[in-house]
């Protein structure tokens, strides 16, 4: 069963369109909904975020370097080449909130979302190259010595550069998750990434200091290129999964608390249920199986209303589309609806939805067949 759905605005929709939705409109029937925050305050303190992140970024690179020109330390070093990364991924960061600012058109209908992926793609991209960076950096102090000098004043600085980043981080990702943007939790949970990399560096140059033995100063470089790599490849990770579509499980429970208490007095069933997201926007589409007998009109009215309810419920900025399968008899022990003149056995009970009977196809699940 298929539905076309034209995206034409709500409120611009005519009886016509309406009726365009579906060639057999007595039987199949598409609905709804779409919800749009206001996004002028939200972009503008994204972008201002991302600002922030970028003048940060260049004052901690500028503090950094000139702990490695005092020191000379391999460890200080590697500190830096990650600071490079915050800087490059930062104007990267905030190129992509203001892309993904616009709103959709014509050539971009489902909007410009999906940039905040590829930004955080190219992110964990650059950290793992800085990595690489820096095992060559180890490798050549490891097979020259290793030497270092005033790690007193090295150590306060990349102390205070690393509280710096724990500060920025946590701003970034709290703005971010408040925000719905991918590409701010990115560029916070690096830069934490970064706060704690100083704070192993200081640590090891404490030992260092303590020591005397300075080839821990390129061992504890490597001990950082180690976990930025594995910082790079859980960002570039989850940000393909986002690409391509990848399912949001967590996303599809939250559906489906909501859809469960809607369910009953004509809405039997829901299947075929899937979500998607670009940047912030929720894209969202399920099936729902209803009295046979009901007119087009009652179908397109229940499944309006039931799309902006529960894209209210969940508290996102999305659209929800709604196609309106016909009950079969498989459906009548579990429909409650009383006015029902072709049901051929009374309602016994009406079994949870689970998430595996939601994401079926149209085939009805073998649970209730």
């Amino acid at each position: 069963m298929t539905s076309a759905l034209t995206h034409i605005p709500m409120q611009d929709r005519t009886p016509a369109d309406v009726g365009m939705q579906d060639l057999t409109p007595s039987r199949y029937h598409a609905g709804m909904a779409a919800v749009h925050e206001p996004l002028a305050d939200d972009s503008r303190i994204r972008l201002r975020a991302g600002v922030i992140s970028l003048v940060a970024s260049v004052v901690i690179l500028a503090a950094k370097y000139e702990a490695y020109r005092l020191t000379g330390s391999t460890a200080i070093l590697s500190d830096a080449l990650e600071s490079i990364v915050n800087v490059v991924a930062a104007v990267f960061a905030l190129g992509g909130l203001y892309f993904a600012a616009h709103p959709a058109d014509r050539n971009h209908p489902y909007g410009h979302g999906k940039i905040e992926f590829f930004s955080a793609a190219f992110e964990g991209g650059l950290i793992a190259f800085a990595a690489v960076l820096i095992i060559y950096e180890v490798v050549l102090s490891l097979a020259t010595g290793a030497e270092v000098r005033r790690l007193d004043t090295g150590v306060l600085i990349i102390a205070a550069a690393s509280v710096a980043n724990l500060v920025l981080g946590l701003f970034l990702v709290r703005t971010g998750r408040r925000h719905r943007s991918l590409t701010l939790v990115a560029d916070g949970q690096h830069v934490l990434s970064d706060a704690w990399t100083s704070a192993g560096i200081v640590v090891g140059l404490l030992l260092v200091r303590l020591t005397g033995l300075a080839w821990l100063d390129p061992i504890v470089a490597a001990v950082v290129a180690l976990n930025l790599l594995w910082t790079g490849y859980r960002l570039v990770r989850h940000s393909a999964g986002g690409l391509l579509d990848e399912e949001d499980t967590e996303m599809l429970d939250r559906l489906l608390q909501v859809l469960r208490s809607h369910v009953g007095q004509g809405v039997i069933r829901v299947h075929h249920l899937r979500a998607i997201r670009a940047g912030r926007f929720h894209h969202v589409d399920a099936h729902l199986v209803v009295p046979e007998f009901w007119p087009v009109d009652r179908a397109h009215d229940m499944a309006e209303s039931l799309a902006e309810r529960v894209i209210q419920q969940l508290g996102v900025e999305g659209e929800i589309v709604f196609h309106t399968d016909p009950c079969h008899r498989i459906y009548c022990a579990m429909c409650d609806l009383e006015e029902c003149g072709v049901r051929r056995e009374p309602f016994r009970d009406r079994p949870l939805l689970t998430l595996d009977e939601a994401v079926q196809p149209d085939t009805p699940h073998p649970s209730i067949a």
